[in-house]
């Protein structure tokens, strides 16, 4: 059977062009589509009017921007708050001024399993909350298809190793059936087990063909250690997509000295070379940018004029690489702002 993700109007997007260097660009929602999340460093960037409307409309600017720079693919997911609404009226207005649109729309990509619970609220105690049982699924695969005009690929959100999808036939045929309707499906990992949980989801097979066509994981300069599972992805044909390389902007915010070090020689900023280190893993497809204004994706897009020697950045892996159980414990203790 020809991979779903193949045979999208998009496809010839989704996997890195043969003999390409680089990964290319993806433009990620997370902070844009609800009052609050843990990414540091963003809070400048983002409306100070904290209202929907405001968002709705910063979110526009922002897809615009990514469109007008060349980025041709957009991540969101039904946890990020109200952002697969946003990129939904915001495809749908396009389309509507643009007869051409959809021969040239970027690439779309969502995730069900969490579900959104802050009710707009900066200060809720709770934000999200799991969920991978088969009802869930289907809940929250219909309000994507509500939202969202086209999407290309739908991903387990946080796939971990104790997931009950590992286990649960209906999810799994259920998904299954998904993919047979010409919807690549794919995951993303989470936690200092990431080799582990990507390892065992490209080992599941639906009616003898492989469920999964794609694989979304955190890797940078901090927390590596995904990244030979990641190789064997890659060589196995999934297309990889790179989540949080900025560290949720701990990179930018309090940079160790040898990223600082390494900006000076290429007169860079560290955002650029923290991305630039993620973008020439020979490994990565695509690589999610988390800016929350417009002028900090500009800045992260300067990364494509960085280029770190091979010794280099090798270099800068090794010194800078945590111990991942200590990483995602620092991660988890990162508070909603």
């Amino acid at each position: 059977m020809v991979d779903p993700i193949f045979s999208t109007p998009s496809a010839h997007r989704i996997r890195r062009p043969s003999g390409r260097r680089r990964a290319r660009w993806a433009l990620g929602t997370a902070v844009l589509g609800r009052p609050a999340y843990i990414n540091t460093g963003s809070a400048g960037e983002l409306p100070a009017d904290r209202s929907v409307e405001s968002y709705r409309a910063h979110t526009a600017v922002m897809l615009d921007a990514a469109v007008a720079a060349g980025v041709d693919w957009i991540d969101t997911a039904r946890s990020y708050g109200r952002a697969e609404e946003f990129v939904g009226d915001w495809w749908r207005a396009r389309a509507a001024a643009d007869p051409d649109w959809v021969t040239r729309a970027p690439t779309v990509s969502s995730k069900w399993g969490y579900r959104y619970v802050g009710d707009w609220d900066m200060q809720a105690a709770v934000h999200e909350v799991k969920d991978h049982s088969v009802a869930h699924f289907r809940e929250q695969l219909a309000l994507t298809r509500a939202c969202l005009p086209r999407f290309n690929l739908y991903q387990v959100h946080s796939l971990t190793l104790d997931s009950p999808l590992f286990e649960d036939d209906d999810l799994l045929r259920a998904l299954g059936a998904l993919r047979d309707d010409g919807v690549a499906i794919g995951f993303s990992s989470s936690g200092a087990r990431q080799g582990e949980i990507i390892r065992r989801a490209m080992e599941i097979d639906v009616d003898g063909a492989r469920l999964f066509s794609a694989v979304q994981a955190t890797w940078n300069l901090l927390e590596p250690s995904a990244g030979p599972a990641l190789r064997e992805a890659s060589r196995r044909e999934l297309t990889v997509i790179v989540k949080e390389s900025l560290a949720n902007g701990r990179l930018v915010v309090d940079p160790p000295a040898a990223l600082r070090a390494a900006a000076d020689r290429h007169g860079a900023t560290v955002d650029a070379v923290a991305l630039a280190a993620v973008a020439q893993q020979p490994w990565a497809d695509r690589v999610l940018l988390g800016a929350a204004g417009v002028d900090q994706l500009h800045a992260n897009l300067r990364a494509d004029a960085v280029e770190l020697a091979a010794d280099e950045l090798t270099a800068l892996v090794a010194e800078l690489a945590m111990d991942p159980a200590d990483y995602w414990q620092d991660r988890s203790a990162l508070s909603w702002h």
